[in-house]
C-alpha cells in the first residue's frame, strides 16, 4: 500500500503542497493504479509481436525547396523594436 507519508514525501520532492486530505486521496488513486498495472502483468503475451503504431503510419515529409528570403531591412520594417541588426526584447 502506498501511505499518506509516502504521497507527502513525493509531494515535498516536487514541491507540491498537499493537504492531509489530498495525500489521502492520492494515496488510494495510487493504490487503484498500481493495482491495474498487477492486472496488466497478469497477461500472457509470450507470443505477441511488439507494437510500436497499431496502425500502419507513413511518413509524410514535403521536398525542401530552396526559397529567397527577405531581407534584413524588411524584415524590421514593422517594429520599432531593433538595435544594432537584431530584434530587441523586453529588458528583464
Amino acid at each position: 500500500m502506498v501511505s499518506e507519508d509516502e504521497v507527502q514525501k513525493v509531494a515535498e520532492n516536487a514541491r507540491i503542497n498537499l493537504s492531509e486530505g489530498e495525500a489521502s486521496k492520492f494515496s488510494e488513486e495510487f493504490e487503484n493504479i498500481l493495482g491495474m498495472f498487477e492486472t496488466l502483468d497478469k497477461v500472457d503475451t509470450e507470443d505477441v509481436e511488439p507494437s510500436f503504431h497499431p496502425v500502419e503510419v507513413e511518413s509524410t515529409t514535403r521536398k525542401d525547396e530552396v526559397e529567397e528570403t527577405i531581407s534584413k531591412e524588411e524584415a524590421f520594417q514593422n517594429t520599432e523594436n531593433e538595435e544594432e541588426g537584431y530584434f530587441k526584447g523586453p529588458s528583464a
